[in-house]
C-alpha cells in the first residue's frame, strides 16, 4: 500500500504497529513509546505545514505579484534566508521565472515585485545608516509606505522590511545587481523613494545622505542626477539650480535644455508598468522639477 500524504503515512504506520499482538508486557510499553514518537512526528509535520501556510499568507503579495531577476543574485540570497521554503516555491511551479515578459512600453526585465523588493532591501540599509533603528523611525516609514503604496500592500511590506533590518545587506553587490537589470529611470525613482523614507521623520540626516549617494554611485547614477534628486529633499539657496543640474550662471538656453531633458528622463510614463502608486510618486517628482524651473524662470524673467 502506498500512501502519499505524510500524516496519512504516519497514521498507517501507527495503526499497523498497534495492531500487533505482542506477548510480553514490556513490549506494550514499547508500543506506547513508539506511539508517542509517531504522534510527535505528526505534530511536527502539521506545525511545519501551518508555518508554511502562515508565511505564504504573510508574504502572499510578493509571491502573487511575481519576481523576476530579483530571485537570483544577492537579493535572491537574502530572500532565500528570510523566506526559507517559501523561496523554493517561488523558484518552481507557478512562480518559476521563465524570462522577461513584456508589453509595449514595459521594461524588458523589471517586474513590480523586483522593484518593491529592491526598494525594501535598500531602505533597510538607509534606515541603519546611523547605527540604530528607532521605533519612531519605523513608524514614520510605515506611514510613508501606507501613503505611497496603500494600507494593504504596506502591511505586507513591513514584515519583510523588519526581517531585512535584522540582516547585513551586501550593499555594493545588491546595487550592482539592480544596475544590471533595472532601467535608469526606474533606478532614479528608487533613489527618490529612499530620500522620501529618509525624510519621513522630518529630517534627512548626513549619514542618510551619505549612504543614499553611495547607493546611487553603486547603481551607476550620474553625479548630476544624484545632486538633482538630493536637492529635492535637502534645500539650500541654490536648490532649484541643483534640481535642474545646472550652475547658477547658466544662460537661458542651457536652463531650458536641462529642464526638457529632465522632464523626459523623469516622466511618469517611464514607470507606469510598475503600478499607479509608483507612477503617482514619479509625477510628484516631476512637479518638483517643474517648480524648480518656474522659480528660476521668475528670477530670470524669461518666458
Amino acid at each position: 500500500m502506498r500512501v502519499h500524504f505524510g500524516v496519512q503515512r504516519y497514521e498507517f504506520g501507527l495503526s499497523w504497529f498497534l495492531s500487533l499482538h505482542l506477548p510480553l508486557n514490556g513490549l506494550r510499553m514499547l508500543k506506547f513509546l513508539f506511539s508517542l514518537v509517531i504522534i510527535g512526528i505528526m505534530v511536527t509535520t502539521i506545525s511545519k505545514a501551518m508555518e508554511s501556510k502562515k508565511k505564504k499568507s504573510k508574504y502572499g503579495k510578493w509571491i502573487a505579484g511575481g519576481l523576476g531577476w530579483a530571485l537570483g543574485g544577492p537579493i535572491g540570497g537574502i530572500l532565500g534566508f528570510i523566506l526559507g521554503s517559501i523561496y523554493d516555491d517561488m523558484q518552481s511551479a507557478a512562480y518559476e521565472y521563465r524570462g522577461p515578459t513584456t508589453t509595449p512600453g514595459e521594461s524588458a526585465h523589471t517586474r513590480r515585485g523586483d522593484f518593491s523588493v529592491s526598494l525594501l532591501v535598500l531602505a533597510s540599509a538607509v534606515m541603519k545608516a546611523d547605527g540604530r533603528v528607532m521605533r519612531s523611525e519605523l513608524n514614520y516609514v510605515k506611514q510613508f509606505l501606507i501613503s505611497t503604496f496603500g494600507a494593504e500592500e504596506a502591511a505586507e511590506m513591513l514584515p519583510l522590511l523588519k526581517s531585512l533590518l535584522e540582516r547585513e545587506v551586501p550593499l555594493a553587490d545588491v546595487c550592482h545587481q539592480i544596475a544590471e537589470n533595472m532601467e535608469y529611470s526606474q533606478r532614479l525613482q528608487l533613489l527618490h523613494f529612499l530620500y522620501g523614507i529618509a525624510a519621513a521623520d522630518g529630517e534627512v540626516k548626513p549619514s542618510e545622505v551619505k549612504i543614499i549617494e553611495q547607493i546611487g554611485l553603486f547603481m551607476s547614477i550620474y553625479r548630476h542626477d544624484l545632486d538633482s534628486i538630493r536637492s529635492m529633499f535637502v534645500k539650500d539657496s541654490s536648490a532649484a539650480y541643483k534640481i535642474l543640474g545646472i550652475s547658477e550662471d547658466a544662460n537661458e538656453e542651457d536652463i531650458k535644455r536641462a529642464y526638457r531633458k529632465l522632464v523626459l528622463l523623469h516622466h511618469p510614463d517611464r514607470v507606469a508598468h510598475l503600478g499607479e502608486d509608483i507612477q503617482r510618486a514619479a509625477n510628484e517628482k516631476l512637479q518638483q522639477i517643474n517648480a524648480a524651473y518656474e522659480e528660476i524662470r521668475k528670477q530670470r524673467g524669461f518666458a
